[in-house]
């Protein structure tokens, strides 16, 4: 008897999470959410759109009686942070951060892709009149989830290093973002309730790892640590991203670490509610028409934005990973060309979700410098994305011409021109040589047939011919 066909097939849910698991599902996600968002916010119904952020709800005993922004803000984009730290703990046990060499580049890209738009930020302000300095950190996050579906939709032949690479530079960027907003971001702290969220931080660790871990308990000590993080005026994004580090990354009972089944089972929350359902609350802005943009762009805190994620990034990313991988300890993969680099330099540009929190924790997404700052995010990262998928094609292009005549797959198209150019140069040289060897011998042979036959005729057959008369 044959099994129902439900028992055969997968269920509505499991389908709709695999394709939430799709990179490019959750940048088109994210995407719409943002376009849904500004155009609403411009719309004639735009009050509407307001009111609905602005809706507050929760308990207010907690004291979270927060805006339906605030909970997308820190509610939803903890579960964001939390599967981040996930990633980050698997990448440093066993992925392109595991071990110093290997990790020492996407570091190093991290590092000066946070550090060079943050300083072309900072100039364009300091040199304007009107500028504003505390949106400097809104150029130095790179949106994960975005950057992986635009190179996801173009790079059908590129070599999967450079997507490993994109992976680990955009993890550690995650998480210096999350420093920076426990560091300068944090309102007047409160020690008791910070030290009670730390210590729920060690209680889940241990939790975490025992034989019987009941999920309810997990979620609870989850939540309960995330209220007390919330409390203490440390936002409270930081605690998802600390909760995620410290879930193990090894598990041989089961063959597949518990970090990583937990990203697996968290990847379509992330991806499909909570990163668009931020960027729907976050993304509206009202324009103004051309000329508003115009006006809005004009802005030094705009304009910052906008050449920190469009040039201050690849700068930065491209120019930290050249240097550290030729002259510090680092070493990058082999089959990555410059030109590689430098498209996925660009689309790190991206800075998307967490540049809008950030221009909120900065500005709030209802002043004036807020507004601007949003609108400098999401233009600047649509030009990344737009540059990056161009220069990206061009080389997907180049690599799928390759692909019948490559020596191996993934390899650089600059390292098999150049290896071609040389075997085409030493079969060159081989064949002049031995030319020039042949001639040799043939020049050798007949000057030497001359002197030693006919001499050695004349002096063994003539003292022959007389000895025998």
């Amino acid at each position: 008897m044959n099994a129902p066909q439900s028992s055969r097939s997968p269920t509505e849910r499991s389908r709709v999470a695999e394709i939430l698991r799709d990179e490019t599902v959750g940048g088109a996600l994210l995407l719409g959410a943002a376009a849904i968002a500004l155009i609403w916010a411009n719309s004639p119904w735009s009050a509407s759109y307001f009111t609905i952020g602005q809706f507050e709800l929760g308990p207010a005993a907690l004291h979270l009686n927060l805006s339906i922004s605030s909970w997308a803000e820190e509610g939803l984009m903890a579960i964001f942070f939390f599967v981040a730290g996930l990633e980050l703990a698997q990448e440093v046990t066993s992925g392109e951060l595991h071990g110093r060499r290997r990790a020492a580049v996407p570091v190093a890209a991290a590092v000066g892709g946070m550090v060079v738009p943050a300083a072309v930020y900072a100039a364009v302000n300091l040199a304007a009149v009107g500028g504003d300095l505390r949106g400097w950190a809104i150029p130095a996050p790179t949106d994960i989830a975005f950057a992986l579906a635009v190179l996801a939709v173009i790079g059908s032949h590129l070599p999967a290093q450079l997507r490993a690479f994109l992976l680990a530079l955009a993890v550690v960027d995650d998480f210096l973002a999350i420093v920076i907003i426990a560091t300068f971001f944090s309102e007047a702290l409160s020690f008791g309730a910070l030290a009670a969220g730390i210590a729920g931080i060690g209680v889940f660790a241990v939790a975490v790892r025992r034989a019987y871990r009941p999920w309810w308990l997990l979620v609870l000590i989850a939540i309960a640590t995330w209220i007390l993080f919330h409390s203490s005026g440390i936002h409270a994004t930081v605690a998802g991203a600390a909760l995620g580090l410290v879930v193990p990354t090894r598990d041989e009972q089961h063959g597949r670490s518990l970090s990583a089944r937990y990203e697996h089972i968290l990847r379509p929350v992330s991806a499909g509610l909570a990163a668009p359902v931020f960027a729907f609350v976050a993304a509206g802005v009202t324009v103004g028409g051309l000329s508003g943009l115009g006006t809005a762009l004009s802005d030094p805190v705009a304009m910052g934005v906008v050449l920190g994620l469009l040039l201050g990034k690849p700068i930065g990313v491209f120019g930290a990973t050249v240097l550290f991988a030729r002259y510090g300890p680092g070493r990058l993969e082999p089959g990555l060309g410059r030109v590689d680099l430098l498209g996925i330099a660009v689309i790190a540009g991206i800075g998307f979700t967490v540049s809008l929190l950030i221009v909120d924790l900065a500005y709030g997404s209802e002043t004036v410098f807020g507004s601007h700052a949003t609108l400098g995010v999401l233009v600047g990262s649509s030009l990344s994305a737009a540059v990056g998928a161009v220069i990206l094609s061009m080389r997907n292009r180049t690599y799928r011409m390759l692909t019948t005549t490559a020596p191996s797959e993934g390899e650089s198209p600059e390292r098999s021109e150049s290896e071609e150019t040389e075997r085409g140069e030493s079969e060159v040289t081989e064949r002049s040589e031995s030319e020039e060897t042949e001639r040799g011998e043939s020049e050798e042979t007949e000057p030497g047939e001359t002197d030693e036959t006919e001499p050695g005729e004349t002096d063994e057959t003539e003292p022959g011919e007389n000895s025998d008369t």
